[in-house]
Order: C-alpha cells, then structure tokens, then sequence
C-alpha cells in the first residue's frame, strides 16, 4: 500500500519521520486543508473529504471558499494575510472571528467560529484554526516574504449549542453586501487603524504589500494621496464621514494618470455596533471613457435635434409652438374618433401697436413673452397654445370639457398689469372661441369661426371673449361688402365733402369750417363711424383724405381768401401721417390751390403722438414751421394727459362731444371741463368744444371762456352748395347767444 505524499511546503523534522507526520494527518479528525496565497487547495486530508462530501482530486486545484458558508467565504484569505502580517509583527494580536469583515481584522491563530457548506448545499457550525507556512525565511518588517501557504485546520462543532443565529446573520448581511458592492475592499477600524484589504485593493492601488506589512498607515495613505487629483478633498470626505460613524457615502475618485475609481463606503457593525469602516473601489475608467463619449454624443444629438426642433415647431420669441405645430396638432386631433371635443380659441391683443410706439419694439417682446406664459398657466399642459405672429396666439383644447371657463380665465389672467421697464401696462385681448361641429369638420373653417368671433369682440369693445355665432359671419360679409363698394366709391369718385362751421365765441362770427368725408350710397349716408375704419383697414384713407383736402382747398378757397382770420380743418389719420411724404402733399395741395398755410388746420387724435420719435411728430413740426396748425380732436378719450400736451406740436384742443353731452342744464359743476380749458390756455393752446346741440351746453361753456363752438345748435354739416345757408344759420345763432348774455338780456 502505497503512502500519501506529505503536505506540499510543510516542513517535517527529518527525512526519517515524513511517514509519521502523513499517517498524522491522514488520521486527523479534523479537516485538514493548505491553502496557497491565491486562496487555491492544495492539498486536503480524509477527514475533509468527509467533512465537505468532496473526492479530494475535485478539491485540490479549487477555491476554497466553496466550503464555506456565504458571509465566511473571505474569511481564511483575511486570515491568511494577517497571518502574514503578524509574522512580521509578532508583537500585534487581536481576537477575530471569521466572517469576511471580522475575519479581516483578526491575526490570532486560536480557534475561531465559521460555517461551513458541503457538496449538497447544506451548512454547518465550525471552528477553525490557522498556521502560517513558509518556504523561506521571515527577514524582519519591510523584507520581503518568502513562498507562503496557510494550514487550516477545520472542526464540526454543530454538536456543540447554537450561537446566536442574530449575530451570523448580521455578519453573513454584512458580507454579502461587501460582495456585492466592492471590487477593491479596505476595511478600516474604529481608532483609524487597517484592519484588512483584499487582493485587488493592493492590485489596483499598486500598493507594495512590504508596505502593507509595516502597518505603517501613514505611509500607505501618503502612497494613495499622491495618485490623485484632489488629494485634499479626499481627506475631507474621509474626516466627514468618521465625523459621522452611521454615514455612508458614494463617489468618484479620479487619479492623475486618468483612471476613475467608484468609491463606496460604509459603517462596518458588529451586533448593531459601529467597529469600523468599510470601503469598497471599483475601476470605471473604460466605463467612465465610454460612458462620457456616449453622453457627449448623445448631447450633441439631443441639441441638435432640440434646435431643429425649435426652429420647425417652437416660436423663437415666446418659446410656445409656432403656426406648423398647432396645425399639425389641429389637423390630427380633428382625425380623433368623432364626438371628441376640438375647441380653438384665437386672440390677439388690443392696441398692441401703441405698446410699441410709446415703448419700443423690445418692451413689446416683453410684453409678448409675458402673454404667453399667463395663456400656458391658463391651460392643461397637453393644449397647445401657439403664437401665429405678430401679437396673434392661439389656443388649441382637445378633449375640454368647459371651454367657455377656459376663455374667461384667459381674459382674465390678463388684466393683470405688467410692468415693462418700469412701465406699468394694462394689456388687454380680444379672444374668438370656435368649437368642432357638424358643419365646421375642417381646420381651416374652425381657425375662420374663431377668426370671425374674435373680430366681432373687438367690435362689441375688445377685452373680451365671444364664442362663434352664425350671425357673426353675416357681419364679417357685411364689413367685406362694406369695404368693396368703398374701394368701388373711391375709384368712381363717389366721396363727397360736407362742410360745417365752426363759431368763434368772443368775435361772434364763423371763424373755421370743418371739412367731413361723407359716402352716399344707394342714397343713403353712411355713417362715417361705419366707413371710416374701414377705410383705415383697407388703406383707403389715404386716397380719401387728399381727396378731401383737395376738394376743401378747392371749393372753400374764395371764402377763405374774404378773410385772413378764416380757416379750413380737415381731419387726417394716423394711417396718413405714416406716409413719408405728407408734408409735402399738403404744402403741394395748398400752392396749387392758392390757399394760405396759415389758413389750414389739421385735425389728429391722440393715437398719432404715440411714438415720440418717429416721423409723425417731424412732419407736422415741419407743417407748423409753413404756418399750417393742427388740432388735437376727440381730446379726453384716448391715452394723453395735460401735462403732455406741452410738448407736442398742436395749436388746438377739441374737446370731445362727450364732455359736453354731461351739460344739461348750464349749472352743473363739471370740474373736468374747466380743466381742460385753463389747462389748455395756460399752455397757449385755444379750445374748441364739439357736439354742442343745445343753448344750455353753449352757454355753460361760453361761461368757462371755450374759444370756439361746433355742433348742430349752429348748422349741420352740408355740402358746398348748402355752406352759405349754414354760415348764416350758425352766424345768427352765435349772435342770438351773446345777445342773450348781455347783462339785463339774459
């Protein structure tokens, strides 16, 4: 019978008694295993092979941590290195057990607990004890080692009474949780000391293990300080977190030849006591390389298609979807199953322009920008409101199940001022709400219905909403005919002139008459509040101002060449004033008419002055310079304060008819009136007041020194071939009127 060979690397006292010591451990009741530094059997006895239920050829060459139980299968490696240790420092010990934490922190050679698993699957309690055995000489610390295997000596202890199951499994948690976080593991004490690494800590550090074996702590954190980056804040993160013992804590180490650690720590328990820290590093440089190219790549992908994106579907100003989203967004949402709810409710903001004018272009985006973001908080975050350009936005609601309520709150989140550059501005919108139905199926008929009722709020006196009404769209026929049979007129010369005077009320004569665009139409007069904005719209007023301009030079020239002091007025638009040229269209009118400059007044409202610095203001500075004057009309109803007025070029306030209409009796206390006329004569500007039907309203004003009167009281406007008659008519009854005031005719 042949003898087993004798453990590989244990040294026997002589060649004479190698049997012995094989028959020894042969014989041995305990499983007897040499472990070499890499944790690989190499050589095992009887006793394991009956103790783990392994043939010993399937044990030799394999891991030995399949025998043991998990939360212990790192236990003999942390072992064999502080083994190792020790023999360097034989001074050092420490009581271990060998869970894979605890394991790591123990160097006493005594016995300690372990559970052991079999070939079947099944566990058992154990003891184990270890030797260090070396092929070579231990030289002292900092030397070297030579060639090193650990003996194990392995014990079923499942005889003896249970331990505290508690305390295994909040070791064996332990454990496995460091198995599966750490590729690189460092656990470190309570007091700050080294407790125990793993192989590949040392392998990804390069940290030399004579200097492991030192226990020189110091130097082994110099040696990892000076890989990095940014050594302080790694000693910072060190320090918070043994500030802290509960902490855990998970970050990014980046070295300075380039490489990126995952670092992951977290307090080391024993039975719900902190004893120490574990820290686990993973190597994530390729990962980290790749992973930031693809984020790169993929940024660069996200921006371009965010731009491309945002330049087919996104307006550029106010951020919200332009024309093509909300029509590729209606045109599907019209292709739902029907009895789906589509409303479409399109605004644009009233008097946007003067924004503009008095503020400028960039107060105006503002004030865009800021519309939108009230309509998108107005709304649920899947409607799309859209800007179509200009001050034009429109709101798209699928599925709304109170679409009026929508509307009105929309209305209303805009009445809310904005303050734009220190501006407070009250904007305000007309809003058309157009809902599908069974004869508006289409996108371009339901954009037209809520087009049709959003002019009609304008109409019924903007800052409002109106839902789609069939009737609406007769209106909007009705305003296109409007229009066309006054281009029709125009081109026909079919735009007549009517004239009415004007009395002054301290000469007591007619001093001015006022030229008024009329349009007969099928023999009726169309009223100029109807045709006048229409002809605004269409830019029709221009054609139709100089043809005015022109007849009243023409026809009024031998009346006003009787007397110096005699003057022609003609209203003239905004739309007018736009043209550049305008200034020499009158002075041009004028010379070949042969009337006097001087004798000319240009009626403007307000709305012209808006912007200060355009060319308006310089052309009517320039027809005041030839002696032309100009009168500010409808004074009271648009945007201008007195204090303004001394600074724009008028000669002439006209005070609105409506002020006057608040005169019934001639005893009314009207501070505003007398106002406006004290105002006015405090900035060198004379006053006229229109409207003026009764002799109750003409006294009372006469009674505040108003300079001139108009109105029906003294003669309705007539054409030229009934201006004498009208002359005489209002020249007697301004004579009757001051006769009356004479003190003892009243």
């Amino acid at each position: 019978m042949s003898t087993p060979s004798s453990p590989e690397g244990v040294p026997g006292p002589a060649a004479g008694t190698v049997l012995s010591y094989s028959e020894l451990v042969e014989s041995s009741p305990d499983a007897l295993l040499v472990v070499a530094e890499d944790g690989t059997i190499r050589m095992v006895n009887a006793a394991a092979e009956r103790m783990f239920g392994y043939l010993r050829d399937e044990l030799v060459g394999s891991d030995h941590r399949l025998l043991l139980a998990e939360g212990f299968q790192n236990g003999l490696q942390g072992l064999f290195f502080n083994l190792r240790r020790d023999a360097a420092h034989p001074q050092v010990h420490t009581p271990a057990t060998l869970d894979d934490d605890a394991a790591a922190a123990g160097t006493d050679t005594a016995p300690v607990e372990a559970y052991g698993r079999r070939r079947d699957g099944t566990e058992f309690q154990a003891e184990v004890a270890g030797a260090l055995l070396v092929t070579g000489a231990v030289t002292g610390a900092g030397s070297g080692y030579g060639t090193a295997s650990m003996l194990a000596a392995i014990r079923d202890t499942s005889h003896r009474p249970a331990t505290d199951d508690g305390l295994r499994a909040a070791m064996s948690l332990l454990s496995a949780t460091l198995e599966s976080t750490a590729d690189g593991i460092l656990v470190v004490s309570s007091a700050g000391e080294i407790a125990g690494v793993n192989n590949q800590f040392v392998s990804m550090w390069g940290i030399p293990r004579e200097l492991l074996a030192r226990r020189d702590d110091a130097a082994i954190m110099a040696f990892v300080l000076d890989q990095l980056q940014d050594p302080a804040r790694f000693v910072e993160k060190v320090e918070a977190l043994y500030a802290d013992p509960g902490a855990e804590s998970r970050d990014a180490l980046h070295f300075r030849d380039g490489r990126t650690f995952e670092r992951y720590s977290r307090p080391q328990k024993v039975a719900d006591e902190v004893v120490g820290r574990v820290w686990s590093f993973r190597d994530v440089t390729a990962a980290k390389v790749a992973q930031d190219r693809i984020s790169k790549a993929m940024a660069d992908l996200a921006e371009q298609s965010a731009q491309l994106k945002a330049l087919a579907f996104q307006d550029g100003l106010t951020g919200l979807s332009n024309r093509q989203l909300f029509s590729d967004r209606l045109a599907a949402a019209l292709a739902e199953p029907s009895g789906t709810a589509v409303d479409v409710l399109l605004l644009d903001l009233d008097d946007f322009k003067e924004v503009n004018d008095i503020l400028g272009h960039h107060a105006g985006d503002q004030m865009l920008i800021e519309v939108g973001r009230r309509l998108r908080t107005c709304v649920r975050p899947g409607d799309v409101v859209a800007r179509l350009g200009g001050d034009e936005f429109v709101v798209l609601l699928i599925g709304s199940l109170d679409p009026d309520a929508v509307a009105a709150r929309i209305v209303d989140s805009l009445r809310v001022p904005v303050w734009i550059d220190g501006t407070m501005l009250r904007p305000s919108l007309s809003l058309g709400l157009a809902s599908i139905s069974e004869d508006a199926v289409d996108a371009s008929e339901l954009l037209r219905r809520a087009d049709v009722a959003m002019y009609a709020a304008k109409a019924a006196g903007k800052n409002r909403y109106l839902r789609f009404r069939p009737e609406m769209m007769e209106a909007l026929v009705d305003r296109n005919n409007l229009e066309a049979g006054l281009r029709l007129a125009v081109d026909n010369g079919q735009i007549a002139v009517h004239y009415q005077p004007i009395v002054s009320t301290a000469l007591g004569k007619v001093v001015k008459v006022e030229a008024l665009a009329r349009w007969i139409r099928d023999g009726a007069l169309v009223p100029p509040k109807h045709f006048i904005p229409a002809a605004e719209r269409s830019g029709l007023i221009v054609e139709i101002g100089t043809e005015v301009l022109l007849r009243g030079c023409t026809e009024l020239k031998a009346w006003l060449q009787e007397d110096a002091s005699r003057s022609l007025a003609v209203n003239v638009s905004g739309v007018q004033l736009q043209h550049g040229d305008f200034a020499e269209l009158v002075l041009a009118v004028t010379e070949s008419c042969g009337v006097d400059p001087r004798q000319l007044v240009l009626e403007v409202t307000e709305s012209v002055f808006f912007d200060d610095d355009c060319h308006v203001i310089k052309q009517l500075v320039s027809l005041r310079t030839a002696g032309v004057r100009v009168a500010l009309d409808d004074f009271g109803t648009g945007y201008s304060s007195l204090g303004r007025l001394q600074d724009l070029p008028v000669d002439t306030l006209k005070i609105d008819q409506s002020f006057v209409a608040m005169i019934n009796t001639g005893t009314e206390q009207l501070p505003i009136l007398s106002a406006m006329i004290d105002m006015a004569h405090g900035l060198g500007l004379t006053v006229t007041a229109e409207g003026v039907e009764t002799a109750a309203q003409a006294g009372h004003l006469m009674d505040l020194n108003c300079d001139s009167l108009q109105g029906f009281l003294f003669a309705r406007p007539q054409p030229e071939t009934g201006l004498q008659p009208a002359l005489d008519q209002a020249a007697r009854a301004i004579s009757t009127l001051r006769g009356d005031r004479v003190p003892g005719n009243r």
